[in-house]
C-alpha cells in the first residue's frame, strides 16, 4: 500500500469508493465514472481495493484520484481491518462508500475510524448468492446496518430486498440507477468489426461481458445455433460476437465450431474499443442467469440497438418491454432464438426499437441524472452529520 497524500487542508469532502477489485466489469465502470465525473469542485475522490487494481485504472482520466491496494489474503483476513483503519484515519475521509457484501466489512473499521459519513452500495448478486436467498448474507447485511448511514440499490428488486428481506428502514434506503455515458456510446458507423465478417445484408447479435458463471454466454450460444438451423433463407447473413474473456470462451468457441458455425461468430476476448464494436451490432442479447442492473444493457441501448435480455433482476426496469426490446426466461435458448429470428427478420422493427432505446437513455439514465443522485446523498448525509 503506498504511502498516501494526505490534504487535510482541502476544503473539499473526500468520498473513498471501496470496491473488492478494480478490473473489467459493470461494477467498477460505474465506479470510475462517478470519479471521473463528479463536481471537482465539491469532492475529492479515491478509491480503495482490498485486493488490488488492474489496468482498468487507466479509465480514470483525473489526476487528483489515488487508488489504494490493500492486498487482501483470501479467507477472512483480520489484518485488512487494521489496515483500512490506519488508511481511514490518514486520509480522513468524509464518506467511505462500500460495494456488494464483499466490501460490507470495510464499514466497521469505518465506524471504528469515526467516518462522518458511511454509505453502502448494492450493485448486484454475490455469484454465489444469484437470487438473494442466501440467509448469512441476510444476516451480514443486517448485522452491519447500524454502521451503515444510507444504502444504494441500483434496482427495485435489490430496495425490495433491503427493505422485506433484510428489513433496513425505508429511511436509510435509496434507489439510483446507473447513468451511461452516452458521448461514448452513440449511435454511429463502425469499422471495428473484423475486415469481411460483414456485408450490407448482415445482420450482427451481440454481447459483451466476462465469460464465465452466469453470464451464461452458453446459452446464447445454444441459441444462435437454432436460429441457424431453423431458418436457413437467413442463416448465411447471421453473425454473432461475443466479446469478453473467461473460462466459458473455449465452451462457446467448440460450439460454435461443432455446429460449423466459426466463420460466422467472432470470440476476440476482452476489447479497449467496446463503443465502436457494438456499433456494428444490429441487436443486443444479454444471456445472464442473474444481474444487478447492467451497464451493458444501459449502454447498448444508448448505442441505438434493440436489446433481448434475460428477465432476471433489474432488466426488466431498463428495457421497455415492446418498445426498446423484449425480455425471455434465462436458461432458454429455444425462447431466445424466437425473439431473434424476430428481430432478424425485420429491420424496420430493430430501428424503431433502437431509436426508442436511445430516447429512454436521454430521459431516465442520463449520466447527469446519476451524478445528481449520488451528489444528492452525499450533500444530504454531509449536511446532516459535517464532513470533518
Amino acid at each position: 500500500m503506498p504511502s498516501p497524500a494526505v490534504a487535510h487542508d482541502d476544503p473539499r469532502p473526500l468520498v473513498l469508493h471501496v470496491l473488492y477489485r478494480l478490473q473489467v466489469g459493470g461494477l467498477e465502470n460505474g465506479v470510475v465514472n462517478l470519479v471521473n465525473q463528479l463536481p471537482s469542485d465539491r469532492y475529492r475522490n479515491a478509491i480503495v481495493c482490498l485486493t488490488e487494481s488492474t489496468d482498468f485504472q487507466q479509465r480514470i482520466q483525473r489526476d487528483d484520484v489515488r487508488v489504494y491496494e490493500m492486498h487482501k489474503k483470501p479467507g477472512q483476513d483480520f489484518g485488512l481491518w487494521r489496515d483500512l483503519y490506519k488508511l481511514f484515519r490518514q486520509l480522513r475521509p468524509a464518506v467511505v462508500h462500500t460495494r456488494n457484501i464483499g466490501c460490507l466489512e470495510a464499514q466497521i473499521p469505518a465506524w471504528l475510524a469515526r467516518v462522518p459519513c458511511r454509505v453502502h452500495g448494492e450493485h448486484g448478486w454475490d455469484v454465489s448468492d444469484p437470487d438473494g436467498s442466501n440467509r448469512k448474507y441476510q444476516w451480514l447485511r443486517r448485522a452491519h446496518s447500524p454502521l451503515v448511514h444510507r444504502f444504494i440499490a441500483l434496482s427495485r428488486e435489490l430496495e425490495s430486498y433491503l427493505l422485506e428481506r433484510v428489513g433496513i428502514k425505508a429511511d436509510k434506503v435509496s434507489r439510483i440507477y446507473n447513468g451511461v455515458d452516452n458521448r461514448r456510446f452513440a449511435p454511429g458507423d463502425s469499422s471495428a468489426l473484423p475486415e469481411g465478417f460483414v456485408d450490407a445484408n448482415s445482420v450482427v447479435f451481440g454481447t459483451v461481458g466476462r465469460m464465465h458463471g452466469v453470464k451464461d454466454q452458453v446459452t446464447l450460444c445454444k441459441a444462435f445455433i437454432q436460429l441457424c438451423e431453423q431458418h436457413p433463407a437467413l442463416q448465411p447473413n447471421l453473425r454473432l460476437v461475443l466479446v469478453g474473456d473467461g473460462p466459458l470462451r473455449e465452451i462457446c468457441s467448440d460450439l460454435l465450431d461443432n455446429a460449423g458455425l466459426p466463420d460466422q461468430c467472432w470470440l476476440p476476448g476482452s476489447l479497449d474499443n467496446v463503443p465502436e464494436v457494438m456499433r456494428g451490432f444490429d441487436v443486443f442479447v444479454l444471456p445472464s442467469q442473474a444481474e444487478g442492473i447492467s451497464n451493458t444493457i444501459l449502454e447498448a441501448m444508448a448505442t441505438g440497438l434493440p436489446v433481448i435480455a434475460t428477465d432476471v433482476g433489474g432488466n426488466s426496469e431498463l428495457i421497455d418491454i415492446g418498445r426498446t426490446g423484449v425480455v425471455v426466461p434465462p436458461n432458454s435458448p429455444t425462447a431466445m432464438a424466437e425473439q431473434m429470428a424476430i428481430y432478424a427478420g425485420n429491420g424496420p422493427l430493430r430501428h424503431t426499437h433502437g431509436e426508442a432505446g436511445c430516447e429512454r437513455i436521454r430521459r431516465q439514465f442520463s449520466m447527469a441524472q446519476m451524478l445528481s443522485a449520488y451528489g444528492g446523498v452525499y450533500d444530504q448525509l454531509l449536511d446532516k452529520r459535517g464532513s470533518a
